[in-house]
């Protein structure tokens, strides 16, 4: 028997089950490894969200940026 790994990006419950469905119908055993995010990052990420929506954030010009750039 040789193992292999696969990583699926599906976008809901209904493909996974579609994944479980199909290896389960050709007889291939397997297992699923969740990965969930860091939970400091999910915490980062959703304060940030929150501070956007209060309107608490910088707009920087995209030549600003294009000129800090080239100065590096």
């Amino acid at each position: 028997m040789e193992a292999i790994n696969i990583s699926a990006f599906t976008q809901n419950a209904s493909q996974i089950d579609a994944i479980k469905t199909f290896m389960k119908a050709l007889k291939i055993k397997f297992e699923i490894a969740e990965k969930p995010y860091n939970p400091e990052f999910v915490a980062k990420i959703k304060r940030s969200e929150g501070q956007y929506k209060k309107g608490q954030f910088t707009r920087v010009k995209e030549e600003d940026l294009n000129q800090f750039i080239d100065n590096l």
